[in-house]
């Protein structure tokens, strides 16, 4: 028979499991109006952008309408496309980000198996200068690289058969894919941190089992650590193309002259205080736009600009988030 438990303890256990049930629905609440609360703030901008795109100009002086347009229009998405020439721009920033992107995933995996499987004399002073990267502000190696790629050499290959300092690489792409290709170009420090991190979690048994079979090191990273390393790959290749999407700081150093999105968003407003006046058919020396028109312009600009990277996030996200936590970034 099994032993009746005393009133006062059945009274207390009750009580226990109320208590704990209530503090479970009130974490519960407070998570959801936390994350309703962070949503909003994040949300909030893209809303209001989204707003502005479609009103018409006469709904900003009206003090009735906040977000819901009256009078909609997709006049503000065609003046921002016309300043920016935004399909040929778009189509150049794209070939420009998917080559830089594949060039350091490429470089990065590699430099993260070599970090990770093979040991040699330095290799950890040479990972800790990894790590530095991370740490060291951009800024901090901006005149270097630019007076680097202003007279490109490649160990004074150059001087030696034409005489001259260097080859100018500056308006070019060629920087971005040269400091991609080589593992040294954006955020490349903490892309090689995470496949160090990735390949050093895999059995050394999948290895030596190649080692075996007669497989060197490259053929054991190309044939089966790599195809291994799905999750860092997906995390590194979407990390690497929005960042250098939105990368104002080395496109603005090496290529201030370059149809590409992020530069032309830099000089967007100007763009449209110069060419929105001839754009509505406002003639004259001295023809002004409305200043608050010329805004609802920029806004949607700037909505036009970001648009890829939200299609991107919707069709990603799930893949994203579940490789990042099969890397080493949480572990």
């Amino acid at each position: 028979m099994s032993a009746k438990i005393p009133e006062n303890e059945a009274v207390l256990l009750r009580y226990q499991r109320a208590r704990n049930k209530g503090s479970e629905v009130l974490w519960s609440i407070f998570r959801y109006i936390l994350i309703l609360g962070i949503s909003f703030v994040i949300l909030l901008p893209v809303l209001k952008q989204i707003s502005v795109a479609f009103k018409d100009p006469l709904d900003i002086y009206d003090p009735t309408i906040y977000m819901i347009p009256v009078n909609y229009t997709m006049e503000n998405i065609r003046l921002a496309m016309n300043v920016l020439d935004y399909w040929p721009l778009l189509q150049n920033t794209m070939l420009f980000v998917i080559s830089t992107t594949l060039l350091a995933t490429a470089s990065c995996a590699l430099a993260g198996y070599g970090f990770a499987r093979f040991t040699f004399p330095g290799s950890n002073v040479l990972f800790a200068l990894v790590i530095m990267t991370i740490l060291i502000p951009s800024s901090t190696l901006m005149v270097p690289m630019y007076l680097h790629f202003r007279e490109f050499d490649v160990l004074g290959l150059v001087k030696l058969f034409t005489g001259k300092d260097g080859v100018n690489l500056l308006n070019t792409y060629w920087p971005s894919l040269i400091t991609s290709g080589l593992a040294i170009g954006l955020k490349a420090g903490l892309f090689i941190y995470i496949f160090r991190q990735f390949f050093r979690g895999l059995p050394k048994e999948i290895e030596e089992s190649a080692l075996i079979d007669g497989a060197g090191g490259l053929r054991t990273f190309f044939t089966i650590m790599l195809p291994n390393a799905i999750p860092p790959i997906i995390t590194v290749l979407l990390f690497s193309f929005v960042w250098q999407y939105n990368d104002t700081f080395y496109t603005s150093l090496f290529m201030s002259d370059s149809n590409l999105m992020a530069v032309k968003i830099a000089s967007f407003p100007a763009d449209v205080n110069q060419f929105l006046p001839r754009l509505l058919g406002i003639e004259g020396t001295e023809a002004r736009a409305d200043p608050n028109h010329v805004s609802m312009i920029v806004d949607t600009g700037i909505l036009l600009a970001i648009a890829p990277l939200i299609i991107l996030y919707l069709f990603v996200q799930r893949n994203f988030v579940e490789s990042v936590e099969r890397t080493g970034v949480v572990g």
